[in-house]
């Protein structure tokens, strides 16, 4: 084992900078709440659903064509998705 080797389940410290310019939205979101743990945890969010849709795990309404050809938004899709939850089980 290298030095440079990661012990399994060691915690990852990250520390980076983000500007608006970098990502307009991200940086946004991520303003909306104070310094420490509430844009730690957004950020954690944000980061497990993303991983989660590239692994196709998720999939957003736009992906599963939920979103009709009039509507260009995430928030005129929010009220499928919503509904969606409603659904009754495939158990019965």
């Amino acid at each position: 084992m290298s030095a440079d080797a990661k012990v399994p389940g060691e915690p990852i410290r990250l520390v980076f900078e983000l500007t608006r310019a970098d990502h307009p939205r991200l940086y946004d979101d991520l303003i909306r709440f104070p310094k420490g743990t509430k844009r730690i945890n957004r950020l954690r969010v944000l980061a497990y659903d993303g991983l989660l849709v590239q692994g196709g795990q998720f999939v957003t309404a736009w992906a599963s064509g939920s979103i009709g050809q009039g509507q260009t938004s995430a928030d005129d899709a929010s009220g499928a998705m919503t509904n969606d939850l409603f659904v009754p089980s495939l158990s019965g």
